[in-house]
């Protein structure tokens, strides 16, 4: 029997395990925000936010980021022509999802459209590629209403369920509350995929500790990834909890930054990618982290998590 690789797929390609290190699971280049309908959403001229947003990510190279991951899904002004643009210039693969964000972000045709349906447009873009650009989503990424799931995004989620089963790829979600993914799992698992190719992202928003730590029990990857935007000692906290409760092999660590959108103005609070590896990893070693446990987060992780 032949044997496959496992590999992550980028905009430049299939990476093994020996072609990465530092991965940041959870970034962002190009992001609309704003109501589909706006005139304008979605749209900017690629050599404005190669300008823009380039040097960004070669300052993160040069600290010795080899991937990160862009979780931009359709919806909110998914470009993936303008992300391998960016990727290309500044020489650093990009890991882009297939997939639909929560309402009222959800394109018109997802409502009309049956599970199937939208698992065979994921599984197209999982396998074969986004649009024009010839770059395979690497992942899925979806979300849920802060409140609960709706009628749309659950079946969006099982959906999602049925491409991701094909291809082993991990789906990630935009969840706030515990309660919602809670749900968002026991969906999965009736339909029969698998905690471990799931992803709480941006765990850390839920103050329960206890739920993180239910969720890790059941499987799951937690994510988080707002190191930058709050103290840096609750995150070192969280971390140390759930090294100590032995679930270091489910955490992963990513600062949600970068950010450009077309929206006016708000190329102008962009944020850059280093924050994780310059300030935050000293600390994260000071209060005790081993290196061993460094590379864990910041690299086998993410490579485990997302690679199919």
């Amino acid at each position: 029997m032949k044997k496959t690789k496992t590999t992550l797929r980028t905009t430049l390609g299939e990476l093994t395990r020996e072609q990465v290190g530092f991965i940041l699971p959870h970034e962002h280049v190009f992001v609309d925000l704003r109501p589909m309908d706006v005139p304008g959403f979605g749209e900017a001229d690629a050599s404005d936010v190669k300008q823009l947003m380039v040097p960004y990510i070669e300052e993160a190279k040069a600290k010795g980021v080899s991937m990160m991951v862009d979780c931009g899904p359709l919806g909110v002004g998914r470009r993936v022509d303008i992300i391998k643009a960016v990727s290309k210039a500044a020489k650093l693969p990009i890991m882009v999802p297939t997939g639909i964000y929560r309402e009222p972000w959800v394109p018109k045709w997802v409502y009309g459209a049956s599970e199937m349906e939208i698992a065979e447009w994921m599984t197209r873009e999982l396998t074969e590629g986004i649009e024009n650009t010839g770059v395979k989503a690497g992942f899925i990424k979806l979300s849920a209403g802060d409140s609960g799931i709706t009628d749309i995004e659950r079946k969006i989620l099982k959906a999602a369920c049925i491409s991701a089963k094909l291809v082993n790829a991990v789906i990630g979600s935009h969840t706030i509350h515990g309660e919602v993914v809670r749900n968002q799992l026991d969906i999965i698992e009736e339909m029969g995929y698998k905690a471990d190719r799931f992803i709480w992202i941006h765990t850390h928003l839920e103050r329960n500790f206890d739920i993180h730590l239910e969720m890790l029990r059941r499987g799951a990857w937690i994510e988080y990834d707002g190191i930058s935007w709050e103290d840096d000692e609750r995150f070192i906290e969280l971390i140390l909890k759930v090294i100590n409760a032995g679930y270091i092999d489910q955490l992963l660590l990513s600062q949600d930054n970068g950010w450009y959108s077309p929206k006016t103005g708000l190329a102008s609070k962009v944020r850059g990618y280093t924050y994780l590896g310059d300030i935050f990893i000293p600390k994260l070693k000071a209060a005790g982290v081993d290196e061993a446990s460094i590379i864990k987060l910041t690299q086998i992780n993410p490579f485990n998590a997302f690679a199919r």
